[in-house]
């Protein structure tokens, strides 16, 4: 009786293509976030820290989990450490000024946290380009 029936047919499921569209802009609001405020204000603003920014945050976290999986999954996972990594150091160098006596070592964390988030948007979108997930 066994031998009466068809061989198993595997079905599978086609990937469905990352949301690379989607980390590209957000590349591309990260840096226009960051050459805005840097022509704005300097190195000591918090260069993602505005609705552009927020913006890209969002779509990042949107299309996090259509990119489960994929080499796309690094790069918003990257993105989004990325902005809130920079709040964080934007939010110290704040609480540090308000001190009064801090305001040369907020200035600096400012400018190291600016260079960093200028540094983390190239390094990303250089592996994007590529098409290659960031490297843990």
């Amino acid at each position: 009786m066994a031998e009466d029936l068809p061989p198993p047919v595997v079905v599978s499921t086609p990937q469905a293509d990352p949301p690379v569209t989607a980390a590209l802009i957000v590349y591309a609001l990260y840096a226009l976030t960051a050459a805005i405020s840097l022509f704005s204000a300097g190195l000591h603003a918090a260069p993602l820290w505005s609705v552009v920014g927020v913006i890209g945050l969002i779509i990042a976290y949107v299309k996090k989990g259509d990119a489960a999986g994929t080499w796309v999954e690094s790069h918003l996972r990257f993105l989004i450490r990325t902005f809130w990594w920079g709040f964080g150091a934007a939010l110290l160098g704040w609480v540090l000024f308000v001190t009064i006596l801090l305001i040369p070592l907020s200035f600096l964390i400012w400018i190291a946290a600016s260079l960093w988030i200028i540094y983390r948007i190239v390094r990303g979108y250089l592996y994007f380009k590529d098409s290659k997930p960031i490297p843990a």
